[in-house]
């Protein structure tokens, strides 16, 4: 089992920036696809962003395109989510997770691991 866990979460105004990482345990980091899902208060988990295993591939939510940007280095077992131009409404919990395939995924149900997030808070 992948243990994930995320960093770079924080209070930033709106239209800043923020950079989350993600790092996974484990020898099988690169063959696997990610994503990033985030949750805010009294909302269900909505799906952000994803990448296939070798980061050919990504796809995003329409909340967000143009605005984020999925990546990830192999070699470092370490997937990102830089979010430029912040909104208040993207204020929530981030949690990155991966999904046991290699082409990227919009399902969550497709994910079976996960991090313990890392909190997002975008000021107005």
């Amino acid at each position: 089992q992948v243990q994930l866990v995320e960093s770079g979460g924080g209070l930033v105004q709106a239209g800043g920036s923020l950079r989350l990482s993600c790092a996974a345990s484990g020898r099988t980091f690169s063959s696997y696809a990610m994503g990033w899902f985030r949750q805010a208060p009294g909302k269900e988990r909505e799906f952000v962003a994803t990448i296939s295993w070798s980061g050919g591939s990504t796809y995003y939510a329409d909340s967000v395109k143009g605005r984020f940007t999925i990546s990830r280095d192999n070699a470092k077992n370490t997937v990102y989510l830089q979010m430029n131009s912040l909104k208040p409404e993207d204020t929530a919990v981030y949690y990155c997770a991966r999904a046991p395939r290699r082409g990227s995924t919009t399902l969550r149900q497709e994910y079976d691991s996960w991090g313990q997030g890392t909190q997002v808070t975008v000021s107005s």
